[in-house]
């Protein structure tokens, strides 16, 4: 059982909203990266969040920040009973930069969030506020054109302020003197790789085309994020998978070859591998909830 409360900009998925009630009977395990600045804010769940190899508690209360292109590991226990609520925000940093040159305090606050050497990911948050702010904003979506746009822009902007006063009274982050991530060569890796994935890995292919060697590409990518390439690949082919295994009547051995050029054995492995039950399962298991 689950309720969600969805907004996807249509035009260039440069936004996205979601509200998420689900029972957690079930164990959640997701493993990913976005492109985006993706912000998570947890009303009801425990588990664990991992970040760059360090663990952290989730909780009632806490507020995630993930950088772009930053890889996390989210791990919700299953209790009988108890629900998992959680509201996640992913957008694109240059989407909301034009709009905070009045405010040179919160700008500042916001390239710190974004592309800074933070800490932690984890931050407290007042639900009260954070909910106020999302019943607002979901009312604000259903309206159209400019109306819209610019119910988007405040809330963005709001959101940034709370969070931004809720840093500065728990003495969070430091707000100066603070040091901008050195992450071009992983943000190239991993368009790179958005853009080949459904290929046949090569990491010669990849390393040529940034002119570095395999092994340098390789214990970068393992130095930053935590996994290897190969482990990061198959996730994201997963992921992709389970969007058309849930979106398409594209058969098993067709999306197989879709996500890499596998064949259908193989890709039936790894998918139960990583989602516990077979391809077939899992699309009826959406098709049943969906029901």
């Amino acid at each position: 059982m689950a309720s969600y409360i969805e907004y996807v900009d249509p035009a260039q998925s440069s936004f996205f909203l979601a509200y998420r009630d689900e029972w957690s009977d079930d164990h959640f395990l997701k493993f990913h990266a976005h492109q985006g600045l993706e912000l998570l804010f947890i009303h009801e769940g425990h588990g664990m969040v991992e970040v760059e190899g360090c663990s952290y508690k989730l909780e009632k209360g806490i507020f995630f920040c993930f950088q772009p292109y930053q890889l996390h590991k989210l791990e919700v226990f299953a209790q009988k009973g108890t629900r998992y609520v959680r509201t996640n925000l992913t957008f694109d940093p240059r989407y909301l930069e034009p709009y905070l040159a009045p405010y040179p305090k919160l700008q500042t606050f916001f390239h710190y969030l974004s592309k800074g050497t933070l800490p932690s990911p984890k931050f407290t948050f007042s639900d009260n506020r954070l909910s106020g702010l999302m019943e607002s904003h979901v009312q604000a979506v259903e309206e159209s054109g400019e109306e819209r746009e610019e119910a988007r822009i405040l809330f963005l902007i709001s959101l940034l302020r709370q969070l931004q006063l809720a840093v500065i009274a728990h003495n969070e982050l430091p707000l100066e003197g603070w040091a901008i991530k050195k992450t071009v060569h992983i943000e190239a890796i991993m368009d790179w790789i958005e853009a080949h994935f459904k290929e046949s890995f090569s990491l010669e292919l990849l390393a040529k085309e940034f002119h570095l060697s395999p092994y340098y590409v390789s214990h970068l990518f393992k130095a930053y994020t935590g996994v290897t390439l190969t482990d990061y690949i198959t996730s994201r082919r997963i992921r992709e998978a389970c969007v058309l295994l849930g979106n398409s009547d594209k058969t098993v051995q067709q999306i197989a070859c879709e996500i890499g050029g596998l064949s259908a054995p193989y890709f039936c492995k790894l998918f139960k591998k990583h989602k516990s039950m077979t391809p077939l399962d899992y699309r009826s298991a959406l098709h049943h909830s969906a029901n």
